[in-house]
């Protein structure tokens, strides 16, 4: 049993959100636009991963293109305006074993009669200087959201496993030259990834190569990644436009473990083609329950089936 105590009468919700980028946020557009005024509990990171994203190009309904963080403003713009409450809270402890579930944060305690949790995932970054503040100018961890910005430049990417593989071959279709670094001298991808890879020629290869820090700036980009050699210690830089990072994703899960079905990585199991998860009444939407897509307009559009998914689960059981 949890140590949650009872939420107060007004902190009460039919459906509570936990998460606010496209996923969280289109279904409380959804949710809203029913009439449940859905309330959401942003996160530690409002709007989710678009935040750290400057041009959004492929989003449909932007010809133009659009920066994330104005893409994700108006979403929960659109939001309010039918009804959704938004919070900036992170919820730190969560008991689904009792009807209503109830959700605390730092600063209360909330209970709801149906929960959508749209928490995301992070992508795995190596922890070397300069990725976070190069994020969005020229560091990114999605090549199919930014690829297209790597035209005709020299980029590398950072990992050995299929997803690697997999980045670095699409990367191709725009870069002059995608260079994988690994820190090992064989790669752990699937035999038939590796053999795509290596017969590509526009992937050259760095083995046992560590990156230790990332050279460039805001204004500039990225201008160089600086290496450490993993057997011999020597360190170089190797002159770069762009630094992908294929190394996996990991989802925001914590909160959930041992009172969700997860696989084995980590994401939440949901009962396709719905987004109900092993608890009845609890929906997952977005990149929590998306191991392979992990688009901002996939996760809109499992933000939508969660919402409609949580107000027939509520039509049917609180009359």
């Amino acid at each position: 049993m949890s140590g949650i105590p009872a939420a107060p009468p007004q902190n009460h919700h039919s459906i509570l959100i936990l998460g606010s980028g496209p996923a969280g946020l289109t279904a409380a557009l959804y949710a809203a636009r029913a009439d449940l005024r859905p309330f959401v509990l942003e996160g530690h990171q409002p709007g989710g991963q678009l935040t750290v994203t400057t041009d959004v190009e492929n989003y449909p309904g932007f010809p133009e293109g659009i920066l994330g963080p104005e893409l994700m403003d108006k979403m929960r713009e659109q939001a309010r305006r039918f009804g959704a409450l938004v919070k900036f809270e992170a919820a730190v402890e969560v008991d689904l074993t009792r009807r209503p579930f109830l959700v605390r944060t730092d600063e209360a305690t909330y209970s709801c009669d149906a929960l959508i949790v749209a928490t995301g995932a992070t992508a795995k970054l190596g922890g070397a200087p300069g990725e976070q503040e190069l994020m969005g100018y020229g560091v990114s961890a999605c090549a199919t959201c930014d690829g297209f910005f790597f035209r005709d430049k020299e980029i590398v990417v950072v990992g050995g496993g299929d997803s690697a593989m997999e980045e670095a071959t699409y990367l191709t279709k725009f870069a002059r030259r995608v260079t994988v670094i690994h820190r090992r001298d064989t790669l752990r991808a699937s035999k038939i990834m590796q053999e795509r890879a290596l017969k590509n020629p526009k992937i050259a290869w760095i083995w046992n190569a560590e990156v230790t820090e990332i050279l460039g700036t805001q204004q500039g980009g990225v201008t160089a990644v600086r290496l450490r050699d993993t057997k011999t210690g020597a360190e170089s830089v190797f002159p770069t436009e762009g630094v992908f990072f294929a190394i996996g994703h990991q989802p925001n899960t914590e909160l959930f473990r041992s009172k969700l079905e997860m696989n084995e990585q980590g994401y939440l199991k949901v009962d396709e083609p719905s987004t109900r998860t092993s608890v009845e009444g609890v929906f997952a939407a977005g990149d929590i329950s998306d191991p392979s897509y992990r688009q901002a307009v996939t996760s809109a559009g499992t933000g939508c089936r969660a919402a409609i998914d949580a107000e027939r689960w509520l039509a049917e059981h609180h009359d």
